[in-house]
């Protein structure tokens, strides 16, 4: 009898041979497949994968205790590590007195690493950095699924290299968790897609729901898409294709309205009133300020309204092309466009059910979709918002390189000897008008610049050459030179925003190219700051771990410093002036913050002041708890006489900035009242000392 003996090798289906593997199922087998790859897989497949992702790990998280952050949101994850009601709140202060504009979850997640490594600025960068190289990997997976190894390595190289996702990947902005989110939701909508059940489908609409927890209406930009995507190509009858889709829509909802239901649920006196609303719910910040206010600007008539401020150029459809915002997101919208259009029509033909043109129309719906969110809207507007888009560019970017490469190759001559070249042709000269844009800020983008046209060229000729004499290696190197032309531009504008600080309201990449409001970054991705703009580091007492802790010392904050303490330009969180948004006449300077901590009396907060800005950069600095009057535009009802004459009585507070340009009717009323029944702190202007023996 003879017996079968398992043989010692097995062969790819490259022809390389490998030891045979431990069975599926053990442990050993998974950690092996972890680092090699699945035995299908070319041998170089996941040592690529793992090169990138170590790339993407440096790109994001590079000497980050020189991180500075967003000081607003900074400001709110160390109120949450000093109060569990201010966390679940996402409020601004440990007293809990008004919340940040957006609902609290990344605010979660920074606040948990802060409490399991100590508050400073590497642990709140840190779960950023995590989610960045995540969201590197996840698209990888994904794409290589349905296109292969080759592809999903281009997606995440260009992912990674994308230079506005460096920047925000390196600062404590709430995007780079919604990116993972949204890629979480499609990467279970692909597996719905696949098997027909309705689990998939569920998880897929809660992952959105958790993306909107984080940046609300935002997340579901790519809904349409996955709507779509889902009712065409789902492999089950059209009747039971709805019902799972009715099910994964209830489970979007209860994901995305449970945080807003509880807060509006409970009554306004136990809980922070709404920042950014108009009417203290968080439906009205949903629908308002964080919804329509966005798309439509001043002119939206529904909730709070976006003041139309643009950091990003005029809205329009070229927008994305613009001096700021082309070096930040466009290099390769060139080959996306051609790759998306070329892979449908060479998938025209397949059954409805085929996995490769769902995968073109999810990406391609991701694409189109925040392309043209971004590009009219008419609310305010910033750079970094675009990072949501850059993972549809880059799978298309793997895609297309794949599956033009082979239509170049296998197809006909007359109808696509042409169309890779051009789309090679096409984001080449792009990446050469970018970088001549910025050809003045330094020899490096000179260098790129050579670099991008000299490969653009070589690959175009190589690959028009190698296609009419079939010479297939010749066909190969112009192919690796195209990978290069597609990705010397961004890579340029990437590597020094690694190397470089980032402003944490306005983070950009790459050289400075001009600006609307808000535009005019520095070299390296700083965008002006006012010199008393705090940067945002951890206070000096809050016991973090990190080297880069101490005291919320920046750009012109060393003692004798100040902060103003105005109304601001009307614009909130996210939205900062070209000053640090910090308007008005009264000053809280380092002196009189010491002053403040010196005679807290017991004071639940240290004092209250105009507007977030300054609340944040106070809070930062001395640890303490401190009241924002009118959130971040300082027009924001929040305090009101009663309120402030209560908290007077109780003795939670005791001192009060007024600013000689606040907003608003309670504002004024509140002003007179303390100018008043208050004792003016004649060293401090602007402060006043409030008692309960003031209060009538």
């Amino acid at each position: 009898m003879t017996t079968l003996v398992p043989p010692p090798a097995s062969v790819r289906e490259d022809g390389a041979r490998h030891p045979a593997a431990p069975p599926d199922g053990t442990l050993a087998a998974r950690a092996r497949r972890l680092f090699t790859g699945a035995p299908e897989d070319p041998r170089w497949a996941r040592p690529a994968l793992w090169a990138v992702l170590v790339l993407a790990t440096a790109l994001y998280g590079w000497n980050l205790t020189s991180v500075t952050g967003n000081s607003f949101y900074n400001a709110a994850v160390y109120s949450g590590t000093r109060s569990w009601k201010a966390f679940f709140f996402g409020a601004l202060d440990a007293g809990s007195f008004i919340t940040v504009d957006k609902p609290p979850f990344a605010l979660w997640v920074m606040g948990l690493s802060a409490r399991l490594f100590g508050y400073g600025t590497w642990q709140l960068a840190l779960p950023m950095v995590g989610a960045g190289v995540g969201s590197v990997a996840l698209l990888y997976r994904m794409v290589k699924r349905d296109f292969g190894a080759v592809a999903g390595t281009i997606a995440a190289l260009a992912l990674t290299l994308t230079p506005i996702t460096v920047a925000i990947n390196r600062d404590t902005n709430p995007d780079p968790v919604l990116v993972l989110l949204m890629l979480l939701g499609a990467a279970a909508l692909t597996k719905a897609v696949r098997t027909g059940k309705p689990l998939p489908l569920m998880w897929s609409g809660v992952a959105i729901g958790f993306a909107f927890n984080t940046k609300m209406m935002q997340a579901y930009v790519v809904l349409p898409a996955f709507f779509l995507v889902y009712l065409w190509a789902a492999r089950v009858p059209l009747g039971r294709r709805i019902r799972n889709l009715a099910v994964g829509t209830v489970a979007l909802v209860a994901s995305s309205a449970w945080w807003m239901v509880v807060v509006d649920l409970i009554p306004a006196s136990s809980r922070p009133y709404i920042g950014g609303s108009t009417d203290n719910t968080v439906w009205d910040l949903v629908i308002g300020y964080n919804g329509f206010g966005r798309i439509f600007g001043a002119s939206s008539s529904v909730g709070s309204q976006g003041n139309g401020a643009s950091f990003g150029g005029e809205a329009g459809p070229y927008r994305m092309f613009n001096e700021i915002m082309g070096g930040q997101i466009s290099w390769l919208i060139p080959f996306a466009v051609v790759a998306l259009t070329g892979g449908l029509v060479l998938r025209g033909r397949a059954p409805r059910t085929d996995a490769r043109r769902a995968a073109l129309l999810l990406w391609g719906g991701w694409f189109v979709l925040h392309y043209l969110t971004f590009a009219l809207a008419e609310g305010t507007f910033h750079p970094y918002y675009v990072t949501a888009m850059a993972p549809g560019i880059a799978a298309l970017t793997g895609i297309g390189a794949v599956t033009l490469y082979r239509a170049f190759r296998e197809g006909s001559a007359a109808q696509w000897g042409w169309v890779l070249p051009a789309a090679v042709a096409a984001s080449t000269v792009w990446a050469v008008v970018l970088l001549q844009r910025v050809s003045g800020s330094g020899a490096w983008y000179t260098v790129a610049e050579v670099v991008a046209g000299v490969a653009g060229a070589a690959a175009v000729i190589g690959l028009l050459v190698g296609r009419f004499t079939k010479r297939q290696r010749l066909i190969g190197v112009a192919s690796l030179a195209a990978i290069v032309a597609l990705l010397a531009g961004p890579a340029a504008y990437a590597v020094p925003a690694a190397a470089a600080g980032t402003n944490g309201t306005n983070p950009t990449a790459g050289p400075s190219t001009g600006g609307g409001v808000g535009g005019g970054e520095r070299p390296g991705g700083s965008a002006p700051t006012g010199d008393g703009q705090r940067t945002g580091r951890p206070p000096s007492n809050a016991g973090g771990s990190s080297s880069g802790t101490g005291a919320g010392t920046g750009a012109g904050t060393e003692s004798g410093s100040t902060t103003e303490a105005g109304s601001g330009t009307g614009s909130r969180s996210d939205d900062a002036s070209p000053d640090g948004g910090t308007g008005g006449g009264g000053q809280v300077s380092s002196e009189m913050i010491t002053y403040l901590k010196k005679n807290q009396d017991g004071a639940t907060w240290l004092v209250a002041v105009a507007t977030d800005q300054t609340a944040a950069s106070v809070i930062l600095e001395s640890g303490e708890p401190v009241i924002s009057m009118g959130g971040w535009s300082g027009t924001d009802e929040a305090m009101t006489l009663a309120k402030l004459k209560s908290l007077v009585k109780a003795g939670k507070l005791h001192y009060l900035v007024i600013s000689d340009s606040g907003q608003g009717s309670s504002n004024t009323e509140i002003a007179t009242w303390v100018e008043e029944n208050g004792t003016a702190v004649s060293d401090y202007s602007g402060l006043y000392r409030l008692d309960a023996s003031d209060v009538d």
